[in-house]
């Protein structure tokens, strides 16, 4: 089963076959792949207003509506994927640009012009050393959980105001960070006994949408994983210094991560636990200096070669209480129909809550039908 590179240099392999299209041209081998998704989502959103980055409130949730549709991305965008690669004397050498746009706007004369290059990289190696990437690609903190969310073929939490424009988030923001977008040098050990570290430095990123309170000095990433026999594990962490964010002043942004997913048979489950300071919501630092931890438990089973059912729950949860919200949360039950060798059908329901510090909580219930291709 071949696999499909997608955004921050992980692949999804068994959920799809994807049939790249391979190309020889010289030493060169190139494959063009790509995604394609839509779906229908339903929400209807409680009158209970909630500060901060509430995901479940009618302003993100709803889009300031107390019901909305949409027909548009799931967690995934669409994309096309280019590749290359070539074995150079004692190297491995390759490189990847992958194109995403979305498919839900709020028009319909406008032009869809939001295509967002979120690959474009070169790497080189062998077996023996490793590989070096260079470029810009996804980061490595949060990889495992975003890897491992089922909802990845689907929705999860289908905040319209994400969706429309852009994507669902999945438990983004209810159950882990945001994997992000960089640009970074990483390196890439080999697998020793089922050992890999990854490790990247990766240019520093603003802590708020006014483009303020970037580093200096790079983010750094690493993480050490394991696989083996159906078991994986990792070990995450990421630190950078804010210096002039509005939200906070000064302050070091740090993240660490730990967690694991095994399958056996039909069955497979996943748990995953992030906490730090400054790890934001939708992105680094859109909260400021506050500690947040961030959970995710998973069990999914297949009923039949072609049927999987799931259920997913996530929370993120602040332990200062600057913004007014204490946590964003997130359950999710999905049916994942392999239509196809490339098509696969979701149907998921779900609820999203947020919750303020003095207890209040506001509701978004949500409802997901559509599809995703691999090609």
């Amino acid at each position: 089963m071949k696999k499909i590179l997608l955004a921050g240099g992980f692949a999804i392999v068994g959920t799809q076959a994807a049939y790249a299209v391979d190309m020889q041209a010289g030493e060169w081998t190139v494959s063009v792949g790509g995604i394609v998704n839509a779906y229908y989502t339903a929400v209807n959103c409680s009158d209970d207003v909630v500060g901060g980055t509430a995901l479940a409130g009618r302003a993100l949730g709803c889009g300031g509506q107390g019901s909305r549709t949409t027909i548009g991305n799931g967690l995934l965008p669409n994309g096309l994927i280019t590749s290359v690669k070539s074995k150079q004397g004692e190297y491995d050498v390759a490189g990847t640009i992958g194109i995403m746009a979305h498919t839900a706007t709020d028009s319909a004369i406008a032009a869809n012009s939001g295509v967002d290059v979120r690959q474009a990289f070169f790497s080189f190696g062998n077996a023996d050393l490793g590989t070096l990437k260079l470029g810009r690609d996804y980061g490595i903190f949060g990889s495992g959980a975003i890897l491992g969310d089922m909802t990845l073929l689907g929705a999860g939490a289908p905040v319209q105001a994400t969706q429309r424009g852009r994507v669902a988030l999945g438990h983004i923001g209810a159950g882990y960070s945001y994997l992000g977008t960089y640009g970074q040098i990483a390196y890439s050990s080999p697998t020793s006994a089922g050992f890999k570290v990854d490790a990247a430095l990766v240019s520093p990123v603003s802590a708020d949408a006014a483009g303020t309170g970037a580093g200096s000095t790079p983010q750094v990433q690493a993480q050490l994983s394991y696989s083996q026999d159906g078991l994986k594990t990792w070990f995450g962490a990421k630190t950078q210094k804010f210096n002039t964010s509005s939200l906070a002043g000064e302050y070091r942004m740090s993240g660490f991560e730990i967690g694991g997913s095994y399958t056996a048979g039909a069955l497979g489950v996943l748990a995953n636990v992030q906490t730090g300071k400054g790890l934001g919501i939708l992105s680094e630092g859109d909260q400021g200096d506050i500690r947040t931890t961030d959970y995710l438990l998973q069990a999914t089973y297949k009923t039949s070669d072609k049927l999987k059912l799931g259920a997913s729950y996530g929370i993120s949860r602040n332990k200062e209480d600057t913004t007014g919200l204490r946590s964003n949360s997130n359950i999710t039950l999905g049916s994942y129909y392999a239509l196809t060798k490339s098509v696969t059908l979701v149907g998921e329901i779900g609820q999203t809550r947020s919750k303020a510090v003095d207890g209040t909580t506001a509701r978004m219930n949500g409802v997901s039908l559509g599809g995703i291709l691999f090609f």
